[in-house]
């Protein structure tokens, strides 16, 4: 069942705190798919729905990797994307305003864009906030309010 959420809950859940386990880096399961790799982590809510942080990253092409903010519902399967900061490795096209760019740029959910039958993250804008993978996450750290332990360094691999 998929969800409608307004720009003002889309905010809401992007700056909720997220507080990673001290033991995040034994949990943050890896996939190894056909051209990239991936890790998730999963932070429960109290009212029973959950955050998902998702990794990717392409095994050749160093700057074609995602960070994905997600949400899921309570009792729903449905990832729905809320914030989402990817590299310099496609060109991307708003769809309703048709602008296109080959450039890093941060993915945002937005109520106009599910409304207009796009994914609910379709909307995009060019980022200086970082300029590589390791920039890229210090930036959506920061953005999404994730807190990771005290002294710790976020090693994805």
């Amino acid at each position: 069942m998929a969800i409608i959420l307004n720009d003002q809950e889309i905010v809401e859940l992007i700056h909720e705190k997220k507080i990673f386990p001290k033991e995040w880096q034994n949990i943050f399961q890896t996939k190894d798919k056909k051209a990239h790799r991936e890790q998730e982590i999963t932070i429960p809510r109290d009212d029973g729905s959950l955050f998902k942080v998702i990794f990717r990253q392409n095994k050749i092409n160093i700057l074609d990797f995602s960070f994905i903010l997600g949400y899921m519902a309570p009792r729903s399967n449905v990832l729905f994307r809320l914030r989402r900061c990817n590299g310099k490795s496609h060109e991307h096209t708003n769809g309703i305003e048709k602008d296109s760019f080959y450039d890093f740029h941060v993915h945002m959910a937005t109520k106009r864009y599910q409304l207009a039958g796009f994914d609910e993250d379709g909307y995009a804008e060019v980022s200086d906030a970082y300029s590589d993978i390791h920039s890229a996450m210090e930036c959506f750290v920061k953005d999404c309010n994730i807190v990771l332990p005290k002294n710790d360094q976020m090693k994805l691999f």
